[in-house]
């Protein structure tokens, strides 16, 4: 079976939806059913994507697409361009790394898309006005046209029924995003990941500029931190995360604040680097107001790193008993901190239920649902990826 994976993206540094697709392909790429996986980029993403994609893999083909700079000309690839270069590539089953653009009648196999949110109905403050309007068309535009659409959680999967329940009964299912640890090359290195670290203890915070993920609240626990005495006054707070809406609200926070030396803003780290910050850190804030799944929730279990997180869906599923919740509401300052206290008392050496994220797992999952749509069957019930099995029940197109 040749797969394709679209990814092309706005961002030449990896985001969570490029790692999305090369954890994605990656796990594929371990099954013998698959002859080829094809990972689309655009030009400005292939030296990140290529850095994070497995090496020396002879399935995979990672190839830049012809595409213009801007969402216009991209949305418009998807639209126009994809179905030719699936066809191109004989493609079995094409999956989008993300909703964009679908025109479903012109493909000559199944088309799947990941859903990692409902961002434009949950948050439209992470888009803006108009943006965020048209962000929703595109989005119920490519969950219609699809096939089948993949989940990366339950709480994504309701999220969905609640805008679009004959979506979620027809074709939805669970299968959650790939993570697997650190390979042994890059578990065992001492090399900073810090630019100017000479051993201070730092705290992390893995999250892009967007109004969701909290980051201002995230510095104002670390201050209330300092000030309390509760961390070391040496202590940094390592924010990694592209730039976005809310760039120009953290900097001000960082002036207003007087943190200037004590935060450090990183982009575009690979996943060495990343899982260097993972093994070191004090702990992982996580303040997201809302969120589809959780990736660095899930990345820092992995590292055996203390999890602080806000009390949402998403945190729940995937971070279960190991993480300490913090509720949002008025008093979130006082209770993230309260949290983080109870965190760094206990040692971060905790066991960790991370194997239902396991790459044969979730490419047992991805497999299954790309064989009942090559197949001729359409995904029929809310399925989670726990129960895919190849009596799944189908109706016939």
């Amino acid at each position: 079976m040749k797969i394709v994976i679209a990814a092309v993206a706005s961002s030449e540094h990896l985001s969570g939806v490029t790692r999305h697709a090369s954890n994605m392909a990656r796990c594929l790429l371990m099954r013998a059913d698959v002859s080829a996986v094809h990972l689309l980029v655009a030009p400005w993403q292939y030296g990140s994507v290529s850095a994070a994609a497995p090496q020396n893999e002879a399935k995979l083909h990672i190839e830049q697409v012809s595409v213009g700079t801007g969402t216009i000309h991209r949305n418009l690839w998807y639209y126009n361009q994809l179905p030719v270069v699936a066809e191109r590539l004989g493609a079995d089953i094409v999956h989008l790394a993300y909703p964009s653009p679908l025109k479903q009648s012109v493909f000559q196999c199944p088309t799947v898309v990941t859903l990692h949110d409902m961002y434009p109905y949950d948050i439209p403050a992470n888009f803006g006005f108009p943006k965020m309007l048209v962000n929703r068309l595109i989005l119920q535009q490519c969950l219609h046209a699809a096939d089948a659409i993949a989940c990366v959680s339950e709480s994504t999967l309701r999220r969905l029924d609640i805008y679009a329940p004959r979506l979620a009964l027809q074709k939805a299912v669970t299968i959650y995003n790939c993570v697997d640890p650190a390979s042994s090359s890059t578990a065992t290195t001492s090399e900073s990941s810090l630019p100017g670290w000479n051993g201070e203890p730092f705290l992390l915070c893995v999250a892009q500029h967007r109004r969701n993920k909290n980051i201002v609240l995230a510095m104002q626990v670390f201050r209330r931190l300092l000030l309390c005495g509760e961390i070391s006054p040496r202590s940094r707070l390592v924010v990694i995360g592209i730039e976005g809406p809310e760039t120009a609200n953290i900097h001000r926070f960082i002036r207003e604040a007087k943190l200037s030396d004590h935060v450090v803003l990183l982009r575009g780290i690979d996943d060495s680097a990343l899982e260097w910050c993972y093994r070191n850190c004090e702990l992982l804030l996580a303040p997201s107001i809302i969120e589809g799944f959780g990736l660095p929730v899930v990345e820092a279990m992995m590292h055996h790193c203390r999890v602080v997180c806000s009390d949402i869906p998403a945190f729940r599923e995937v971070g279960g008993s190991y993480c300490y919740y913090a509720p949002l509401k008025p008093s979130a300052e006082d209770d993230f901190v309260l949290a983080a206290r109870s965190a760094l008392k206990n040692l971060r050496l905790r066991p960790a239920a991370v194997g239902r994220f396991s790459s044969p797992r979730i490419a047992e999952a991805y497999l299954q649902l790309y064989t009942h749509l090559h197949n001729g069957c359409s995904v029929f019930g809310n399925c989670s990826h726990n129960d895919l099995t190849p009596t799944l029940g189908r109706r016939q197109l």
